[in-house]
């Protein structure tokens, strides 16, 4: 057993999900406040510490249907390099250090990581195989780990904020269901049941109104918050989106794996140019 198949066991390349908790101190005008980044930063470690010990819980329930997924089928567990015994053990571990970390932060803090845990575990042994609630559920934990990022520095809680997040989430996540369906094919049932409830024409179409949905959500926030000068992003967002819905079409890879994005480049620079120009946009109103 090697250093790099437990790195790839806790699937470090999927804890970009967890960076959503920032969201809060950025929109907040809190990200130059140390006390606030540091209270986030551990907060984040606690997610990744939970997030973690899902997938491992994950990868030991899918351990059959992942064997016949050519692109899984090297995962540690699949592969037999890492022992499902050792694998339960760090699932434990790992479990035990993001709930403590996250009682110590704050006892609310504690509640929202338990309740990402119960849904990931929920997702993983049910609720993955329901049509539709697979989605919701996996969104609904985006918009947990958002509202984590506001209860760890104590700001108020947006309303767009939650529903932002939320149709961000399933914004990703039918675009993704899309692409293993075109990717997988006829063994796409083999791998995800709950693929065989679901059609390229619904998910497009699903994928289309998030996408809808997640532009006029930015724009009416841009016009209506107090952080008005970021109507100005607005075209690198509307790009950023279109450019994912570019790749969708062409059934990219990184549309199954969007912790592949920078693979990208002009989807990667459009994204940085639009992380510099919000945070300098709400800097200066802030």
């Amino acid at each position: 057993m090697k250093l790099g198949d437990i790195v790839f066991l806790l699937r470090l390349h999927q804890w970009y999900k967890n960076l959503i908790i920032f969201l809060a101190i950025i929109f907040s005008g809190n990200f130059l406040n140390i006390d606030s980044i540091f209270l986030t930063f551990i907060g984040f470690i606690a997610l990744v510490c939970i997030s973690s010990s899902n997938y491992i819980l994950n990868d030991l329930v899918d351990l059959e249907q992942d064997k016949l997924n050519p692109e899984k089928t090297k995962r540690p567990l699949c592969s037999g390099k890492i022992n499902r015994s050792f694998a339960i053990f760090l699932f434990f571990i790992l479990l035990i250090i993001g709930f403590v970390i996250a009682y110590f932060l704050d006892i609310l803090f504690l509640y929202i990581a338990i309740g990402i845990f119960l849904i990931s575990t929920l997702y993983s042994v049910y609720l993955k195989h329901m049509v539709f609630a697979d989605i919701i559920a996996i969104s609904s934990n985006f918009i947990l780990r958002a509202v984590a990022g506001a209860v760890i520095i104590n700001v108020f809680i947006s309303s767009w904020l939650v529903m932002g997040v939320f149709f961000f989430a399933m914004f990703l996540v039918t675009g993704k269901r899309y692409g293993e369906i075109s990717f997988l094919k006829e063994n796409a049932i083999n791998h995800r049941k709950v693929l065989n409830h679901y059609s390229k024409d619904l998910l497009f179409s699903l994928f289309n109104v998030f996408m809808a949905l997640l532009i006029i959500i930015f724009a009416l926030y841009s016009f209506s918050s107090e952080h008005r000068l970021i109507i100005w992003t607005t075209p690198l967002f509307v790009y950023i989106v279109l450019r994912y819905y570019y790749l969708i079409l062409l059934n990219h890879s990184l549309v199954r794996n969007p912790e592949q994005a920078y693979h990208d480049k002009p989807l990667l620079i459009a994204s940085i140019l639009f992380t510099i120009a919000m945070l300098i946009l709400i800097g200066v109103k802030s």
